[in-house]
């Protein structure tokens, strides 16, 4: 019942706009041609122009992203895009996408919505999370989550805690006032992630898990090494199989697919460093691996979205010439068969301090470990054991659709 007056209350703001409704009136759209397209993704200069802590992606990066052609999410699912108006003035903006690789995954008939950015005002949130509600239904969904953009792989939830530092790569920002409309519409939390601040200054990790390293490093079965890229797409694959592994029961995981793979290698390849990555093998299987990169976000950050005509020759300038001084660790993992034993916590400090010592020796100031599950307490605990502070908190909320 609640969705099919959803439904209606589209159809009449749609049929008011073709009758001539009065100028302010509000309305959805979605997103068809290339003109709809640039305004979903420039919106966002409206929102945070007054936000110091906001940092302007690159616009060419976003058309990427939100191409069927280009991102290999597509090949696993749909995503519709819509954009919200007063008069003329884009207002807001949101997708509702459906996964079936999630849906293999979980088998929970819950479909997504990410890209949500909006004025603080009631009835713009509520127009556009019904209109992404009503497409989800349609299609069978029972539940909605989010946010997502597009997947739990790629940017996830939304900001709730720590609105005064820029994000990190690949993080999102938000406004203080979305989670108070989101709750409004509905919406409650199912599950918070937690982002961690670390000072490459301090010593990288305590005594007790220097001793566990130094035992691992006696074991004639165990190598901690670094990345070889000479071998970078087989090394990337070991590195994702132990992901892959490592997840595979955290919760709202999905598997990288093998185009996602190949996407990523050819995305990330620039801005990894050998160094950057350490691997540890056991009797000479990938056991356990973290990767840093450096902060795209502190390089591009006065570029306003642009790359010409001269934002290149700044970006690969700050990348060569190390003008970047802080990291992200987005992927740390240890293979499932050594969870809950001291050999899963040697091999977790062993990758995450070799990855530290290397972006300290490279003048790096600090990084962002992120994101781990609010309930993941053994990662969280080797975390906080190193130094690092939880700094931000990012929020999936769901909604039932009935």
């Amino acid at each position: 019942m609640a969705l099919a007056k959803a439904r209606d209350k589209i159809r009449n703001a749609e049929t008011e706009r073709r009758q001539g409704a009065e100028p302010d009136a509000l309305r959805v759209i979605p997103v068809e041609d290339k003109r709809t397209l640039d305004s979903f993704i420039r919106l966002p200069w409206r929102i945070y122009q007054d936000d110091p802590s906001w940092v302007p992606p690159l616009i060419l990066e976003r058309r990427e992203h939100l191409s069927p052609k280009a991102n290999p999410y597509f090949r696993h699912a749909e995503a519709q895009l819509w954009l919200a108006f007063r008069s003329e003035r884009p207002v807001g903006r949101i997708s509702a996408q459906i996964d079936r690789a999630a849906l293999d995954q979980h088998q929970d008939a819950t479909g997504h919505f990410g890209f949500l950015e909006a004025e603080d005002d009631g009835e713009v949130f509520a127009k556009l999370l019904e209109t992404a509600e009503a497409w989800l239904c349609e299609r069978g969904m029972a539940q909605v989550r989010g946010p997502f953009s597009f997947s739990i792989n790629d940017e996830s939830g939304l900001l709730i805690e720590g609105f005064d530092r820029p994000p990190s790569l690949m993080m999102g920002h938000a406004r203080p006032y979305y989670a108070a409309r989101l709750e409004a519409c509905g919406y409650r939390k199912v599950k918070d992630l937690v982002a961690y601040d670390y000072d490459i200054a301090k010593e990288p990790l305590p005594a007790s898990a220097r001793a566990l390293i130094e035992r691992l490093e006696k074991d004639p079965r165990v190598t901690l090494r670094r990345l070889d890229k000479a071998r970078f797409a087989a090394e990337l694959d070991a590195v994702l199989a132990v992901f892959n592994d490592a997840w595979s029961r955290n919760w709202g995981f999905v598997p990288f697919t093998p185009e996602e793979i190949a996407k990523a290698a050819k995305d990330l390849k620039p801005l990894i460093e050998a160094d950057f990555v350490a691997i540890a093998e056991v009797d000479g299987e990938a056991a356990a691996f973290a990767i840093a990169l450096p902060n795209l976000n502190e390089a591009i950050a006065d570029l306003n979205g642009a790359l010409l005509p001269f934002g290149w020759a700044k970006l690969l300038y700050r990348l060569k010439f190390g003008k970047i001084k802080t990291g992200r660790m987005p992927l740390m993992g240890v293979r499932r068969k050594y969870h809950g034993t001291p050999w899963g916590a040697a091999l977790a400090y062993a990758v995450i301090g070799r990855v530290q010592q290397a972006m300290k020796r490279r003048g790096y100031r600090g990084g962002e470990l992120s994101w781990i599950l609010e309930d993941n307490v053994s990662t969280r605990r080797i975390i906080e054991s190193t130094g690092a502070v939880a700094y931000k908190t990012y929020r999936i909320y769901e909604k039932a659709l009935s």
